[in-house]
């Protein structure tokens, strides 16, 4: 790399300076394409079998259910083993699963049961995968550069989300379903021999988790922990709200993109690509200016904003119109979540993070059974753009309303 360029990298993207985290980084970048790929297929494979949005929706809810029932114990569990070792074995659960689909796929024995099944598999490995590595971040970025490091995070993810949700939809209309599932399936060695570089000494405690009284006390002493510090209970309550009622993409958008707009499977992959490109921006954005930290107001304002765009979105019929509100709607949904992210690990502990990213595993993922079956529910009994009006209008209240009251507490404190 020129010194031009390792300037820029220093300044803007230091994290990347990071070996271990360049690394690890890396293999995400490809590994989160073939996700994005089997998400497209998976949705638009329930819709051609059952036609039905509320079926989708049960789809997303078993698939999160594991996260809402068992996160706060997974916690315990992170903060004491080795996550590098951890992360080797859920990226290989997780690339069997996806070959596990693509094989009944092409061999047309799929069935929705099947999906179901696979959903559920995929959500108890995701139970253990998703928080550990928002916690290994740190490991491998260093507390100065966390910030940048999950902008980055979010960076790579959108920057799949682009590419992903658009290759998707021309594969599908071209091959199939099943070559989105194969090419996830093989996407995951490029993280596991990632991992398999990195050489980050562990800090997981010696102790082993010896029973459920300790599992059981550990998480009570996690929850004990958020609950006195606003500083992490605050954000973790307004993303939970959020995350149930309006983060429903899965729902909004494939019901959106075929009933309401009459779009084939590439014109619902390029709205989520819309989606992709906001929110690649929102990602690199956060990330040039990540040496300020995360901030309160930035942290509201993205948030309403994301309501906004929904319930804007949901008003209007126009297709060109719809990628350009979801798009806004991705810039800030990134923009809230990193905040959130990054908010909560700066205030949180070594000792506690595992126990707190689960937490935050709970209310940004593990809410999607309900916020699933309510967006599947309502869009069944009024439609999909109703569902995004009312759904972006609830955000915005709540969201608007929180930000009062905690400025009223600040005032007075």
């Amino acid at each position: 790399m020129t010194s031009s360029g390792s300037s820029i990298r220093d300044r803007y993207f230091p994290a990347l300076a990071q070996r271990n985290f360049r690394i690890f980084w890396t293999g995400q970048l490809v590994s989160v394409v073939g996700t994005w790929m089997q998400n497209i297929g998976q949705d638009w494979l329930v819709l051609e079998i059952t036609g039905s949005a509320a079926k989708l929706s049960i789809v997303a809810a078993i698939q999160f259910l594991p996260m809402m029932l068992f996160s706060l114990f997974a916690g315990p569990f992170i903060d004491r083993f080795p996550k590098r070792r951890t992360l080797i074995f859920t990226q290989s659960a997780l690339a069997i699963l996806a070959l596990a689909l693509a094989l009944i796929t092409a061999t047309h024995v799929v069935r929705y049961w099947m999906i179901l099944v696979l959903a559920f598999l995929l959500g108890m490995v995701t139970l253990i995968d998703n928080p550990t590595r928002q916690a290994y971040v740190i490991e491998l970025a260093g507390r100065e550069s966390l910030m940048n490091a999950v902008s980055l995070n979010s960076a790579a993810f959108n920057t799949a989300r682009i590419f992903g949700p658009g290759v998707a939809g021309l594969l599908i209309e071209l091959l199939g379903i099943a070559p989105c599932f194969f090419l996830n399936s093989f996407s995951f060695l490029a993280v596991i021999g990632a991992l398999l570089f990195i050489d980050t000494p562990p800090l997981a405690s010696a102790r082993v988790v010896e029973g459920v009284r300790d599992v059981l006390a550990s998480t009570r002493d996690g929850l004990s922990y958020i609950r006195k510090k606003s500083e992490i209970a605050v954000p973790l309550v307004l993303m939970a709200v959020v995350s149930t009622i309006v983060i429903n993409f899965s729902i909004f958008v494939p019901t959106f993109a075929k009933i309401t707009l009459g779009k084939t499977a590439a014109g619902y992959g390029f709205l989520m690509t819309s989606m992709g490109i906001g929110s690649l921006i929102g990602a690199l954005a956060q990330a040039v200016r990540s040496k300020a930290g995360p901030s309160a107001s930035r942290l509201f304002g993205a948030a309403i904003a994301m309501c906004v765009a929904i319930l804007l979105c949901g008003l209007q019929r126009s297709y060109l119109l719809s990628c350009v509100l979801l798009g806004f709607a991705g810039f800030f949904m990134i923009t809230f979540a990193t905040s959130t992210n990054a908010i909560i690990q700066l205030s949180s502990d070594d000792d506690h993070r595992g126990r707190v990213m689960s937490v935050y595993s709970l209310v940004f993922g593990g809410v999607t059974p309900i916020g699933s079956l309510y967006a599947g529910g309502l869009s069944e009994a009024v439609g999909p753009a109703l569902c995004m009006t009312i759904s972006g209008a609830a955000g915005l209240v709540f969201s608007a309303a929180l930000l009062i009251r905690r400025r009223r507490l600040d005032r007075n404190a």
